[in-house]
């Protein structure tokens, strides 16, 4: 499942696409009839907020976001969701954001079996539950866990329902505040809470994983067992790993430094895929995390053989001697000067 910053990567993708736009929609698959409601109206924009992207379409390009008529696309990628794209030269940067999906042109051919260059020539697969066409390109939806049109209520209650997104502007801290105090009035274990998303808007299993071993955490701590200060951390950390997630399409969570210790992953048998693995000047996905799919493997740092068990309905993966704070008064960093856990905000960007 796509984790927050692929869904704030999509909805820039779609603002630079189609911001602005007079679009056509349809519902190849016939399972999203509403489509013809939007059809020949103007995509405002694109709004991500954890995992949830919304679209706004309205009569006319100057019509402000809050109007009672705009209309908003509520899409959840879930499991198997992908938008793949297909345009002009320089249309957008990805071909495909979500689930795996083959380049265009790799399968989709005109009747007469040429292959298709022509991106307005491309006939939809009978499994698109929705297709925006722009003046520059198109884009297919197919396998989305939800797609529906909301009104500004119904907007408003997606938000409701979902805690603090570390990808929103937060200029004042509110956000990190909703995080800290959701967290520590809680029972619940640190790497159950984590993949709450009323706690946190945006985390998947890789980041749960990841920033937990970054913070030196047990993933079975209550969260009220945690200081205001050390959840504080784990906020900023979060904050400038997302970051670089968005501006990349990739989780990158080591140091440099810890890269060639190791650099294994246990992989399912489709592997962990990440956007740009075919490049070479990329940080290989072996090298990319600490703990995550590293199940009976030696720990980057310690060589304890990092551990995985389920939590949450999910698999977590940790290093039981790197995570053994449990204590608010603990701390990791200062009996392990080495921790790769202080990668301040903006040094992810340069580690990565």
């Amino acid at each position: 499942m796509p984790e927050g910053h692929t869904v704030h990567r999509l909805a820039g993708a779609f603002e630079r696409a189609f911001g602005g736009q007079r679009v056509r929609t349809s519902s190849p698959q016939g399972r999203f009839g509403e489509a013809t409601q939007l059809d020949g109206t103007v995509l405002l924009g694109a709004e991500a907020v954890g995992k949830h992207l919304l679209l706004p379409f309205a009569p006319s390009a100057d019509v402000d976001r809050d109007a009672p008529v705009v209309r908003h696309v509520h899409i959840h990628l879930g499991l198997y969701g992908s938008w793949t794209f297909a345009g002009d030269p320089g249309f957008v940067d990805a071909h495909a954001i979500g689930a795996p999906r083959l380049r265009r042109g790799e399968q989709e051919e005109e009747l007469d079996g040429a292959e298709v260059t022509d991106w307005r020539r491309i006939v939809p697969r009978p499994t698109v539950r929705l297709r925006i066409a722009g003046a520059r390109g198109l884009a297919d939806l197919t396998g989305p866990t939800a797609c529906e049109i909301l009104d500004g209520a119904g907007r408003q209650a997606v938000l409701d329902r979902l805690g603090p997104d570390p990808l929103r502007p937060d200029p004042a801290g509110r956000e990190r505040r909703r995080f800290v105090e959701a967290v520590r009035r809680s029972r619940t274990s640190i790497g159950a809470l984590l993949m709450n998303q009323r706690v946190v808007a945006g985390i998947g299993n890789i980041f749960r994983a990841e920033l937990l071993f970054r913070a030196r955490l047990d993933p079975l701590v209550p969260g009220r067992d945690l200081s205001p200060g050390m959840l504080e951390q784990m906020w900023e950390d979060l904050v400038a790993l997302m970051t670089y997630g968005a501006r990349t399409g990739r989780i990158v969570t080591t140091q440099p430094e810890h890269r060639e210790i190791e650099a294994r992953i246990i992989e399912r048998s489709r592997g962990t895929r990440q956007n740009g693995d075919e490049d070479p000047d990329v940080v290989p996905r072996e090298e990319s995390f600490y703990v995550y799919h590293r199940q009976t493997l030696p720990c980057r740092l310690c060589g304890t053989t990092v551990r995985s068990a389920d939590l949450s309905a999910r698999t977590v993966f940790w290093c039981p001697r790197c995570q053994s704070r449990r204590s608010r008064r603990a701390s990791w960093t200062r009996e392990h000067p080495a921790a790769p856990w202080a990668l301040a905000p903006g040094r992810a960007d340069e580690a990565a």
